[in-house]
This record gives structure tokens, sequence and C-alpha cells, in this order.
């Protein structure tokens, strides 16, 4: 079977929160598993972030705090179960380079072999097919795509990741 068209029809959204500045800091992560162009599952945890501090831009941003995680996994826990749910399939993120960044600086962190799939994101492509919108944030596309979104809640812009990847990739 052709691999892009196994991503076409079968993938992973992946969305990562942080709490502070440095890319090890997740704080949640929302992963949406999408097959044959059909959302079937969906994963969503709360963790506790390295280093273990909040930023309160951050916390304006998606309302995630210290209260809410200092009870919650570390990485290597959450990282198992997200293993489990992702297996193979590629993964595809809005804005990629924010969250393969994240994964790889917490994977490196925890001495935590990087994985092998295939990482895809859905920025360039909306640019060409939805060429007249003013921009190309997720809550752009989310709204003109009439994908509700709570915008920084992980499993939500996961959510809204997936349906534009389904219309775009």
């Amino acid at each position: 079977m052709d691999s892009f068209f196994y991503f076409m029809e079968s993938f992973v959204a992946i969305d990562f929160e942080t709490a502070n500045g440095n890319r090890t800091s997740i704080c949640s992560v929302g992963m949406v598993r999408v097959e044959n162009k059909l959302i079937i599952d969906s994963f969503y945890q709360l963790i506790k972030p390295v280093p273990n501090y909040y930023n309160p831009m951050n916390i304006q941003v998606h309302g995630i705090n210290y209260h809410d995680t200092i009870e919650k996994e570390s990485f290597p826990e959450v990282w198992i179960k997200m293993k489990n749910f992702m297996g193979e399939l590629p993964l595809v993120a809005h804005n990629k380079s924010f969250d393969q960044g994240c994964l790889n600086a917490i994977l490196n962190h925890h001495n935590l072999p990087i994985p092998k799939n295939l990482f895809y994101c859905t920025v360039s492509p909306s640019r060409k097919f939805y060429p007249n919108l003013p921009n190309h944030k997720l809550s752009t596309l989310a709204k003109y795509l009439n994908v509700p979104l709570d915008h920084h809640n992980a499993l939500s812009d996961a959510i809204a990741c997936a349906k534009i990847a389904i219309e775009v990739l």
C-alpha cells in the first residue's frame, strides 16, 4: 500500500500545551485517531510539566495551572499510553514545528527514543487549499470549516487539526 495514501486515510492528530517557554514543559496532550478519514478515538491527559512551574501568560492562554497538574503523572508514564494510542500511524499537527519540537525535547530530556512515525503539518496544505483566508491559524480554519473549537484545549485543538487534515491532506 502506498504510504501517502495510507496517511490520507489514517493518522493521529496531536496537540500539546506547555506550562512555560520551555518545550519540555508539556502540561497537557490531546490526540485524535483517524481511520478511513473518520475520527474513531481520542486521548487527553494532563501531565506534570518539566520544569514544574507555570508562566502566567501560558496560564492565561490555556487555563491550566500548577494545582491542576501537581498530582498528575510525569511524561514517561503518559508516553507509554501515547505510544499505544498512536501505534505506527503518522502524526499530524497544526504548526508541527511546535508540537514535534515539544515531543522531541521531552523525549530527549528523559532519554527516550524518538518514534519513527512520520510527522506532518496542516499549515502549508491549508494555505494551498484555502488561499483566500486572512491567515491560516487553527482558530481561523476551524471557524471557516465550522469546526467547534475551545482553542488551547489540547483535545479540542487536536480534533480541529484532525478535521482540517481530513479536508486538506
